[in-house]
């Protein structure tokens, strides 16, 4: 007898299930001739004649026979300049990455530095990737490569919102580099500028001790390096230059050098000059 009531509440409870059921699907058909009817009646008003009236103008588009293309002109070609300039930069990366495998092919990988965004629910997020960047540092005798690898995270669920401060897309911030997208590691670059002022050594002998070390650098390469690693000197400079002038007892003496003028291509004669606290024994 029991079995028998419960098979009665089953058989029930599924007639009361599939009569749900049908209404359900009742209501999402005639929902569905609705929307059809809907995306009919919008296909022939764009795409089908229209005797009563022409469809009014997007406020984006330009009209050929009034005077907004001459009052657009100045902003449609500050688009196309920032374009055009984007897709040239967008090169320009590619061809410095190719330049930059060319010349680090030979050289070991030594270091690798995993940097993790911070406050990541992997609950929430999965790796979708990860970004590496190669710089090459020095230690006596070697070159090699130091790789910096960011991985990159993404939602789980693509159709949620992400959480509060976060983003969809999640990766750690770049480090400070010493010249910005440049190869050259700070141990690189603090070699460079001592073998030239501490040992005097021209950039094309450089160049050959770094490609027996196996660095394919070009001399305009190193010269590219130095402007930018020399500015990042110069607040020890102006500390340096306070100190000196600080000094009640300074010897100076000043040599001529000739200077190409960019502008009138004519050579002139420029004066280097050196200052010395004597005490101190600081030179600048």
């Amino acid at each position: 007898m029991e079995e028998k009531e419960i098979l009665l509440k089953t058989i029930e409870a599924l007639n009361t299930t599939v009569s749900s059921l049908s209404a359900t699907n009742t209501s999402l058909q005639k929902r569905i001739d609705e929307l059809t009817a809907q995306v009919a009646w919008l296909n022939r008003q764009l795409f089908g004649r229209k005797s009563e009236k022409l469809s009014p103008f997007d406020p984006n588009q330009l009209d050929l026979f009034s005077g907004q293309v001459p009052e657009k002109a100045s902003e449609i070609k500050e688009a196309h300049d920032i374009a055009v300039g984007a897709i040239k930069e967008t090169a320009e990366d590619r061809k410095r990455e190719r330049r930059n495998r060319k010349m680090m092919e030979d050289l070991p990988v030594l270091e690798r530095v995993v940097i993790e965004p911070e406050g990541i629910d992997l609950n929430l997020y999965k790796k979708i990737g990860e970004e590496v960047t190669r710089v090459v540092e020095h230690k006596p005798g070697q070159l090699y490569i130091k790789e910096i690898v960011r991985p990159k995270y993404g939602l789980r669920d693509n159709t949620a919102l992400p959480p509060n401060g976060k983003k969809s897309v999640e990766i750690a911030a770049m480090p400070l580099l010493p010249i910005n997208k440049g190869i050259p590691g700070p141990t690189l670059l603090a070699e460079i500028l001592l073998q030239k002022y501490e040992y005097h050594l021209p950039f094309y002998r450089q160049v050959q001790q770094l490609r027996h070390l196996g660095f394919k650098a070009s001399e305009s390469t190193i010269d590219g390096w130095f402007k930018p690693a020399v500015e990042l000197l110069k607040p020890l400079y102006e500390v340096l230059k306070s100190e000196i002038m600080k000094s009640g007892y300074l010897q100076g003496d000043e040599t001529t050098v000739p200077v190409l003028d960019k502008t009138s291509h004519k050579t002139n004669k420029e004066y280097l000059w050196m200052v010395r606290a004597v005490v101190q024994r600081l030179v600048l």
